[in-house]
């Protein structure tokens, strides 16, 4: 099916099922364990016709890897930073990329498995770059904005600030298990979260403090 082919409301549903049954199975087994059969069972579709929708198993896992990829940056858009005073916007964006990760294991689980495989599938993407793109700028903004009223360093990098944010919270949450187990401490609690969290936010504060 050509990628960019209108669909009738009964079809785009058909291809939202498969491709939030595929983002469950993919979850939980990964490309290799993941089987077709599976995910064609948990759509309520036949194989035929998921082969229609998505092509071969690896197209299908590029498709739920950009699905994954754009729900978070939609969650991200809504945030709405360039309308937020500097500090808070960063705090926002902090405190975001934390809980989203927390709350979303699923895709936790698929860039685990696609770094495995060293993003050979998503390098295939003309989408996921392009999402990214806007967020950098956004980020440049926000920087400029905290810059020009004496709140943040003037020589702040927006990708390396970005990888940073990504990472004080990506990090723990991803590797909580392992963590917690190491230390002895439930680090998915609330609580847990929370102190991770306003630990987050200062470490980026601080560091863009003029």
């Amino acid at each position: 099916m050509p990628p960019d082919a209108p669909l009738s409301p009964r079809a785009a549903a058909t291809r939202r099922r498969i491709l939030d049954a595929a983002l469950a199975e993919f979850a939980a087994k990964g490309l290799a364990g993941a089987r077709v059969d599976e995910i064609a069972a948990r759509a309520g579709v036949n194989k035929r016709m998921l082969y229609a929708h998505f092509g071969a198993k690896e197209d299908l896992w590029l498709a739920a890897l950009e699905a994954a990829y754009a729900a978070k940056r939609a969650e991200e858009e809504r945030l709405d930073v360039a309308h937020l005073p500097p500090r808070e916007a960063m705090a926002r964006l902090v405190s975001f990329n934390l809980r989203y990760t927390a709350a979303h294991p699923e895709f936790v689980a698929l860039l685990n498995e696609e770094n495995l495989h060293r993003a050979a599938h998503l390098r295939r993407s003309r989408d996921v770059p392009a999402l990214y793109s806007p967020l950098t700028e956004t980020l440049r903004a926000v920087l400029a904005r905290g810059a020009a009223e004496g709140l943040f360093r003037t020589d702040a990098d927006p990708l390396q600030l970005y990888l940073s944010i990504v990472a004080l919270g990506h990090f723990t949450v991803a590797n909580r298990h392992t963590l917690s187990a190491l230390f002895g401490e439930d680090l998915g609690s609330e609580a847990a979260l929370a102190a991770r969290e306003a630990h987050a936010v200062a470490m980026v504060l601080g560091y863009l403090r003029p």
